[in-house]
């Protein structure tokens, strides 16, 4: 019995240091995309309307709820669709 307590131990701090490197990893590439996004914002380059602005905002907002549902156990595997 004695012995179960540091293998559980070990491999929670396994889990956790997944977890952060996962993270760290996903989350800076999403940053990443968002930069990505942000940059059709060049208005010599591209014609959009603040409806398009909109649309990109609350498909982005929508899933970062989602997100937060997910990691605080109340929420579904459900994910946003996005069409312009």
């Amino acid at each position: 019995m004695l012995e179960k307590a540091p293998e559980k131990a070990k491999e929670k701090a396994e889990k956790r240091e997944k977890f952060v490197e996962l993270a760290e990893n996903r989350t800076k590439n999403a940053i990443k995309a968002i930069r990505t996004i942000a940059k059709l914002g060049n208005r010599s380059a591209y014609d959009y309307t603040e409806a398009d602005v909109k649309k990109i905002a609350g498909a982005l907002q929508r899933e970062i709820e989602a997100l937060k549902a997910r990691m605080t156990q109340s929420g579904t595997k459900d994910f946003v669709d996005f069409t312009l």
